[in-house]
């Protein structure tokens, strides 16, 4: 936990539209804002979940309840050829792109291993190693077809020069004991990367500030319909020019929006964080210290990783 009268903290929220379904591209032009964001002075930098190669909005992947279709099943193949293997060269040059920023970098990627594809966020350090990384527990809804779960041996927390930083990826952040593991990990500085645009994403943003005591930071996409591939664009469905309209946001810990929310386009958030308002928030609301009840209530944490062969005798 940060401490006295320490330097605040310049971080910096990317909202931003990848080049769909193309990682080289898409690693290409995060590298880019990653320096425009150490460029500013950015000490830590948050870019979207699914970053790289996309979010894929809108796409049903030739689902149905007990069917799946020849289309849907080659779409599935050009998502796991543009998506990021870890390491490998998208994530090398990440991590250089993290180096020469100076920065500490999180990037939501779909990092694809051992047949499967899982929603992640990678963390870098200043130095441009790659410090950690956090695959989505429990993708939502139709994000099933396309995704695999993570667990809990990545429920990741860096600590940083300026405190503590780690997140949950989008909806995670309405499960509470996922929000009370990273709680009880100490993080600062709370980052949720996300798919969701509505107006109640907001409310979330700074529920999660006031009950962590936490700065929480938010990275949307932007993304319109003639982003897509020309040819993946009769699969999305009729719905507004518009697909995904941001709302990235920068709240303190007493739920205060201090940049953003940004909407319809692409841009940058900016902002000095006094990370000495944890503490001062914690005054009267620390929820895994003074304002818990382990007398009535433990948290457990399975933070094995799990292996789909694993042999377990439970």
């Amino acid at each position: 936990m940060p401490s006295g009268a320490a330097a605040p903290v310049r971080v910096a929220v990317v909202q931003a539209t990848p080049v769909l379904f193309d990682r080289e591209a898409t690693v290409s032009k995060a590298c880019q804002l990653i320096a425009a964001c150490g460029a500013r002075g950015a000490q830590l930098v948050l870019l979207p979940e699914a970053y790289v190669p996309a979010y894929p909005r809108g796409l049903d992947f030739g689902v149905t309840v007990g069917g799946r279709t020849a289309t849907g099943r080659e779409l599935y193949r050009q998502y796991w050829d543009s998506s990021v293997d870890v390491p490998g060269p998208a994530v090398s040059a990440l991590g250089e792109a993290a180096a020469q920023a100076r920065a500490h970098v999180a990037i939501g990627v779909v990092e694809r291993t051992a047949g499967t594809l899982y929603c992640t966020v990678l963390y870098f350090g200043p130095d441009g190693r790659l410090l950690g990384l956090h695959r989505k527990l429990k993708p939502t809804a139709a994000e099933r077809f396309v995704w695999g779960e993570g667990d809990g041996s990545t429920l990741t927390v860096v600590q940083a020069e300026f405190g503590r930083y780690g997140g949950l990826i989008c909806w995670e952040n309405y499960m509470p004991l996922a929000r009370a593991a990273l709680y009880a990990k100490g993080v600062d500085v709370y980052l949720a990367p996300t798919a969701d645009a509505r107006d109640s994403w907001q409310a979330t943003l700074q529920h999660i500030a006031c009950e962590g005591r936490c700065f929480v930071l938010s990275s949307n996409q932007f993304v319109k319909r003639e982003d897509y591939p020309a040819h993946l664009r009769d699969q999305l469905p009729n719905e507004s020019h518009v697909l995904c309209r941001g709302g990235s946001a920068i709240v303190t810990p007493m739920g205060e929006v201090i940049a953003g929310p940004l909407f319809d386009q692409e841009g940058l958030l900016v902002a000095d964080l006094d990370l000495a308002d944890v503490v001062r928030g914690r005054f009267d609301l620390d929820v895994v210290g003074h304002y818990a009840r382990p007398d009535v209530f433990r948290l457990v944490v399975d933070e094995r990783p799990r292996h789909v062969m694993e042999a377990t005798a439970e």
